[in-house]
């Protein structure tokens, strides 16, 4: 075989690997998108059955159900134009809870109502965990603080 067919034969491995490669990552990626929808567009139809999204929202008041298996939770979120019933069967995050917002992973089903994988609860900016206890209103970032290089 002459070298010229060599490199040829060499090009089109290397091209039929790196296809190869690209279609097994867009597979991969394919399983893990989400496209995000909000209570309002899942209402206006947006959101096909069975299809992987993230909602996002809030926890409208008075809406969390907690079922009799101790796992299983009920709740409606809320964008404020819109509800949409959401199931989760697990342990939800401790900053869940009503009039919160919170971002579900999961999938519609038939009967319109959200079957969530996996439940994040948003907080804002001014967040202080429990075991912190109460920031102080007057709390202010401390100036010239020297940046520490870690290890």
């Amino acid at each position: 075989m002459k070298a010229k067919h060599q490199r040829l034969a060499l090009a089109l491995v290397a091209l039929g690997g790196i296809a190869g490669a690209g279609v097994l990552a867009a597979s991969a990626l394919r399983d893990e998108a989400a496209y995000f929808r909000t209570p309002a567009e899942v209402a206006g139809g947006k959101a096909a059955v069975g299809e992987a999204m993230r909602l996002g929202g809030m926890v409208a008041k008075g809406s969390i159900a907690r079922q009799s298996d101790g796992l299983t939770i009920r709740f409606v979120a809320t964008d404020g134009k819109a509800t949409v019933p959401v199931e989760y069967k697990g342990i939800v995050p401790d900053l869940f809870g009503e009039e919160s917002g919170m971002v579900a992973d999961g999938r519609m089903r038939a009967d319109g109502t959200f079957v969530a994988d996996r439940i994040l609860a948003k907080h804002d900016e001014r967040y202080m965990p429990p075991q912190m206890g109460e920031m102080p209103k007057n709390m202010k970032a401390p100036k010239n603080v020297k940046a520490t290089t870690w290890p």
